[in-house]
């Protein structure tokens, strides 16, 4: 007689099909239930931390909250509910958190493709400005900074011109500058990504090369920058400031003024051993060169010390 096949049954099996579908089918229920406990204010700081831990695990989260009656008007309510305690400077850091895993949320909505539009064509973004206009650079005001820029860099990420051009009909650009230039090193970072991201845009570069004023204020933020990154190298910051640099070249005025203004160090090598290993980095600032040094010499704007934000 034949022995009967093992059973695959035991203490290490995988889950049944039907208990991964329960359990996949209670965690819905319980992300939509945590998304309903945002519009009540004894749960909402909660609801909160737990929703900003499982937004990667949750991919109709973005859908949740946007969708779901009263969520976003919750959400916004606590950014505005700190604004009074941006200056003088009185915020907490546990109220700097919580706002923080607030923009978590809200960078969840800006990155879905369902929402970013809807989120952006509501203006949400404009109530992050305040945050993005402190100059003070304690842990607290950072945070929220970094937080804000992450949100707009979700929306840049997608390469789409709608939201672009949506962006430039606000502050954007000298409030990145402003971050680039007072913010820590991770706020410089996103700042540059975003900036990057704009003038890769045609109506970006118009935008930035529009008038010599504002060529003149990302030129000299821009040459700040080089000048940190020789102190401190950070070679995907170097890299972003690279193209940004090479994006000005494709505007005519933009490239003759650089042959005077673009900093030395992008010119005699002190980054060399810093892009060694990055193949495109190293064709970007090589290209860079080139176009400057083969661009006509004329008039264009001019880079000139100066405050940033009168743009």
């Amino acid at each position: 007689m034949e022995n009967p096949p093992p059973s695959s049954a035991g203490p290490y099996s995988a889950p049944a099909p039907a208990a991964q579908h329960q359990d996949a089918a209670k965690e819905d229920q319980d992300v939509a239930q945590l998304v309903l406990n945002l519009c009540i204010p004894e749960l909402r700081e909660k609801a909160i931390i737990i929703l900003s831990k499982k937004r990667e695990k949750c991919e109709d989260l973005a859908l949740l909250l946007w969708h779901s009656f009263g969520t976003m008007a919750a959400l916004l309510q606590e950014i505005v509910s700190i604004y009074r305690l941006l200056s003088p400077p009185q915020l907490s850091f546990d109220q700097s958190t919580r706002v923080c895993n607030v923009l978590v949320l809200l960078k969840c909505v800006a990155s879905h493709p369902d929402t970013r539009m809807p989120f952006l064509n509501a203006q949400f973004p404009l109530y992050l400005y305040p945050f993005l206009n402190t100059t003070y650079k304690t842990r607290e005001y950072e945070f929220l900074r970094i937080s804000s820029l992450s949100v707009i860099g979700a929306l840049v990420k997608s390469d789409d011109h709608e939201v672009i051009v949506n962006l430039l009909c606000s502050e954007i650009v000298p409030l990145c500058l402003r971050a680039i230039e007072m913010g820590s090193e991770l706020s410089k970072k996103v700042a540059t990504f975003i900036l990057q991201k704009i003038m890769l845009d045609d109506t970006g570069l118009a935008y930035v090369c529009a008038s010599s004023e504002r060529f003149c204020a990302v030129a000299n933020v821009l040459a700040q920058m080089v000048e940190a990154l020789a102190e401190q190298p950070s070679p995907r910051t170097l890299k972003n400031t690279i193209r940004c640099y090479l994006r000005l070249t494709d505007d005519r005025r933009a490239c003759q003024a650089l042959r005077d203004y673009l900093p030395i160090a992008l010119r005699d090598g002190t980054f060399n051993g810093l892009i060694e290993v990055d193949l495109t980095a190293r064709l970007w600032l090589h290209q860079l060169l080139h176009n400057v040094m083969m661009s006509d010499s004329g008039g264009g704007p001019r880079p000139a010390p100066g405050p940033v934000m009168g743009m």
